[in-house]
């Protein structure tokens, strides 16, 4: 079709082209582009507001960061609360089992006031302490040692020396 004959050479010269007198062509369902157009610029809010995974793949694996950031710690105050809802009591001991509960770290922030025998599998040094203090045990897993740990030269020649003496 020759650029003569559309409507478009008509409507110049008219002020709204045909869309009207009010609108103009600029109300909603004419936002800027066809399809995906303009998601990474001038509907980006409407993308993260309705669509939050449009953008990026399903990963393999979690990041690291996220595998950190989902650790749960607790710290020594909160052990009177965790005590009424999932301890036990066993030998006249009060006994909190926070690896089945899948809490990682035991934090010493705040005091203790009762005994408690706690399974946990990290403790911090102040925690392990105040748990003493108030007459409780923090029970850690047991962790491997490297038996093949090679002595420094200097022992190994006194050893020597004093096993030629006898």
């Amino acid at each position: 079709m020759a650029t003569r004959l559309r409507k478009t050479r008509k409507l110049r010269g008219g002020r709204h082209m045909g869309w009207g007198q009010v609108g103009q062509h600029r109300s909603f369902g004419h936002k800027g582009g066809l399809g995906r157009s303009g998601h990474l610029k001038h509907l980006a809010s409407t993308v993260i507001k309705e669509d939050q995974d449009h953008f990026g793949h399903e990963s393999t694996h979690r990041p690291l960061s996220v595998s950190i950031i989902t650790k749960k710690w607790i710290n020594v105050r909160d052990l009177d609360d965790l005590f009424s809802k999932a301890g036990k009591s066993e030998n006249s001991k009060n006994v909190l089992d926070l690896t089945s509960l899948e809490i990682d770290k035991l934090l010493g922030g705040g005091k203790i006031t009762n005994a408690y025998t706690i399974k946990v599998k990290y403790a911090s040094n102040s925690a392990q302490e105040k748990v003493a203090k108030a007459g409780g045990e923090v029970t850690l897993p047991v962790q491997k040692i490297n038996k093949n740990t090679e002595v420094p030269l200097e022992e190994k020649k006194t050893e020597d020396v004093e096993n030629n003496d006898d």
